[in-house]
C-alpha cells in the first residue's frame, strides 16, 4: 500500500492541539472590516475548534 499523502490547502489551514483538537481561524476577518465592531473583529482573531460533523473529514485529508 502506498503512503496517504497529506492535503497541503487543509495542513496549511487548520492546526492540531497537543490533546488532538483541530483548530481553525475564523471566518469574516479579511475584507468589509469599517463598519465592524472593534469587539467583533477581536472575536475573530481566536482560534475556533473544527465543527464535529467535519472532524473525520479533515483528519483524514491531513493523513490523522
Amino acid at each position: 500500500m502506498p503512503k496517504i499523502k497529506t492535503q497541503k490547502g487543509i495542513s496549511k489551514r487548520i492546526r492540531v492541539t497537543g490533546t488532538g483538537k483541530l483548530m481553525r481561524a475564523s471566518s469574516h476577518k479579511s475584507h468589509l472590516l469599517e463598519h465592524k465592531s472593534q469587539k467583533r473583529k477581536r472575536g475573530f482573531e481566536n482560534e475556533q475548534p473544527v465543527a464535529k460533523s467535519d472532524r473525520k473529514t479533515v483528519r483524514r485529508a491531513l493523513g490523522i
